[in-house]
């Protein structure tokens, strides 16, 4: 089926990446896992009762959990909001572990996502972590692994080694020891509503940033403002420096500064800010963006007041539940701007979503047994869903797969290289400081030079 030939490629595109997303360059991509037929789900699964058809979960949990363990209560954090994309993936998920492990309760809190980052620190800081624990993956939960706060995984691994290919545990692996359980994996998408685009005379998506800069301009002759980004969570405008700033000295350059060390007093790094500002300057973007938060651009996106939203591809479930919209809206990565430094295929993104298991629980083991599972039926809700493309092996009817998912894994398909995002790839005061700064930049408190001048400075 085509669905699994995208998959398998995905996973090889995102192997290299997640072998060495951390540090150092990415060697090259190993051959696939072979992801399992689409139409049957591993032989030794089978489906939860009362599951819905399409969304039969495929394993069983091992038969001691489920029936001779004591009663015990599980506490967890995450970012599954009630307006997040990802809400639908995590009640499903839950609802079938229920059936699974009689015998455990989950009390679950979802909170939006700045301020978990904020909370979660203070909760690692003061040992007053809830058993399980989403995270973003790399320097932000190495913090908290280098703080001696997260249990170790290795040893539930082994029973789900045929399920979660070792590869999508790269950036949860830390001195060779894993510590976090992968969802989803996504990347930065340039989402578009083509309905505006052909008022201003477009059929697709430009493919060059010569004709992607004159598109801009014809949508505003047409009294359309061509992208909102939301001011009030700094990450959104991430979502489009990084973009730009990648498609402008190319990815290896812009992961070394990341991940690696390397400088901040960077040119094209500053040549790139001005590249984003006078997007801005030339009023490409919603000027009232400035106060908006996340919710309310892509609510605006989808009501049709920008022709443009740069945001994760986790996007995409929403998007195709919206009966007025999802025909309207089609996905590409952002244009190459310097073809001599950058290329297509150069992605912001990768394997980040994860959970995790808090050292100090009291119920650790079974946690991170519980965490394990859990994490595969979310994985494989948010999948169908449109969340996202999967860390774990796909099982059951993937038929259902929207096809602006299905356009991303195309656009993976084709990756050669991917950058985690910025705040996440960093440790978690050096993401704070740069978040700052780029902040700075969306206000236009401070232009290029500035941007690399104080960056270098605060930061290396």
């Amino acid at each position: 089926m085509k669905m699994k030939r995208v998959v398998s490629t995905v996973l090889a595109g995102v192997m290299a990446f997640s072998l060495a997303a951390c540090g150092g360059a990415a060697p090259a991509a190993p051959a696939a896992p072979e992801a399992a037929p689409a139409e049957e789900a591993p032989a030794e699964e089978a489906p939860a009762e009362e599951a819905p058809a399409e969304e039969e979960p495929a394993e069983e949990a091992p038969a001691e959990s489920a029936s001779s363990d004591e009663a015990i209560t599980l506490n967890m954090w995450c970012i599954a909001t009630e307006s997040d994309s990802n809400r639908h993936s995590y009640e499903a998920a839950i609802a079938d572990m229920e059936k699974l492990y009689p015998n455990i309760t989950l009390n679950w809190e979802a909170f939006e996502n700045e301020s978990y980052k904020t909370k979660i620190k203070a909760a690692v800081s003061a040992d007053e972590m809830p058993d399980i624990f989403f995270t973003w993956s790399c320097a932000f939960l190495g913090d908290f692994v280098n703080a001696g706060k997260v249990y170790c995984l290795d040893d539930v691994y082994q029973n789900y080694k045929s399920e979660l290919p070792e590869v999508m545990l790269g950036n949860s692996t830390y001195e060779g020891k894993h510590y976090g359980v992968p969802l989803t994996m996504n990347i930065v998408g340039l989402f578009a509503n083509m309905d505006l685009l052909k008022e201003a005379g477009y059929d697709e998506i430009p493919g060059t940033y010569d004709e992607f800069i004159k598109c801009c301009d014809d949508l505003k002759a047409k009294g359309i403002i061509p992208f909102g980004c939301a001011g009030k969570e700094t990450w959104c405008v991430t979502e489009y420096l990084e973009s730009i700033i990648e498609k402008s000295i190319g990815a290896d350059e812009l992961n070394d500064v990341f991940v690696n060390g390397a400088t901040w007093n960077n040119q094209g790094i500053a040549d790139a800010v001005d590249t984003f500002q006078e997007m801005i300057s030339k009023e490409y973007f919603d000027p009232a963006g400035i106060g908006l938060t996340n919710d309310e651009v892509k609510a605006n996106f989808m009501d049709g007041k920008y022709a443009f939203y740069m945001n994760g591809t986790w996007n995409c479930a929403d998007f195709a539940a919206n009966d007025a919209f999802k025909d309207k809206v089609k996905v590409a990565e952002f244009p190459v701007i310097d073809s001599s430094k950058s290329k297509l295929g150069q992605l912001i993104g990768g394997p980040s979503d994860t959970l995790a298991v808090a050292a100090s629980s009291p119920n650790a083991e079974k946690a991170a047994e519980y965490a394990m599972e859990l994490g595969k039926y979310i994985c494989h809700y948010g999948y169908l869903d449109g969340c996202g493309l999967p860390a774990w092996t796909p099982y059951g009817d993937t038929s259902s797969i929207n096809p602006l998912t299905q356009a991303v894994s195309e656009i993976c398909a084709n990756a050669e290289t991917y950058v985690l995002f910025g705040d996440t790839a960093m440790t978690a005061d050096d993401a704070s400081v740069y978040l700052d700064y780029v902040a700075q930049v969306y206000g236009s408190e401070i232009d290029g030079a500035g941007f690399i001048e104080g960056l270098a400075s605060d930061l290396r």
